[in-house]
C-alpha cells in the first residue's frame, strides 16, 4: 500500500519498531527534493544529525553538500536519507534487526521520490539495497540497475574525512553519477521524438 509524505513523516515520527527509539533525540526521515532524479542513501544519523532531526548536517554533511555541489546540483535538488532513521549510539553500525525495521521506511521514500540514480554512501547502505557482499574499495563506481533505477556505491562522506586519499576515487565515482544523469536526460528527451 502507497503512503503519502505525510503519513510516512508520521509513522517514522512514532516509530517504536526496534530499540533505537530509546535514545534518540529526534527521528531523522530524510530531506530534499521529494521528485529528486537523484537520491543519496547512508548508513544512519550522527550526533549532529540526531539533534536537528536533519540527515548529514555536520562535517559529513558539509563534504557532501560541496560534493553535490561539484557535479553541478544543489542539495535542495537531490533527496537525503539513511537506512535508519534513528541514531545508533555511539555512531556505530546498525544492527541487522534495526536495519530491517526501518527498510520499509527507505521502500516507500524510494517509491516517493521515483529517482532515476541512487548513490550509497558506504557499506551498509550498500548491503541493505543491493546484496551482501559489496566492498566499497572494490566496487565503488559500479553501475547496479534494479527495476529500471541506477545504484552506485561510493564511499561514505566520514570515510573520506577519516582517509583523504580516496577523495580522488569518490570525485570519479561522482563524475560518472553527474553523466549517467546527463545520459538518461537524453535519453528521455529522444524518446518522445520517434
Amino acid at each position: 500500500m502507497r503512503v503519502s509524505w505525510a503519513q510516512l513523516g508520521e509513522q517514522i515520527a512514532a516509530c517504536e519498531k526496534c530499540r533505537l527509539c530509546e535514545t534518540r533525540t529526534n527521528v531523522v526521515p530524510g530531506e530534499g527534493n521529494p521528485n529528486a532524479r537523484l537520491m543519496f542513501i547512508g548508513e544512519g544519523p550522527g550526533q549532529e544529525e540526531d539533534r536537528q532531526g536533519r540527515p548529514f548536517v555536520g562535517r559529513s554533511g558539509e563534504l557532501l553538500t560541496r560534493m553535490i555541489h561539484a557535479i553541478g546540483l544543489e542539495r535542495s535538488e537531490v533527496y537525503i536519507c539513511n537506512i535508519v532513521k534513528c541514531r545508533p549510539p555511539q555512531n556505530r553500525n546498525p544492527e541487522p534487526d534495526e536495519a530491517a525495521a526501518c527498510l520499509d521506511y527507505l521502500r516507500a521514500q524510494v517509491a516517493l521520490v521515483r529517482p532515476r540514480v541512487v548513490v550509497l554512501l558506504g557499506k551498509v547502505a550498500c548491503q541493505y539495497t543491493i546484496r551482501d557482499q559489496v566492498f566499497i574499495t572494490r566496487d565503488h563506481g559500479r553501475w547496479y540497475e534494479q527495476k529500471g533505477v541506477w545504484f552506485m556505491p561510493t564511499f561514505h562522506p566520514s570515510a573520506l574525512l577519516r582517509d583523504p586519499s580516496k577523495k580522488r576515487d569518490a570525485w570519479e565515482d561522482f563524475q560518472k553519477v553527474r553523466d549517467k544523469l546527463a545520459e538518461l536526460e537524453a535519453a528521455a528527451g529522444t524518446e518522445g521524438t520517434d
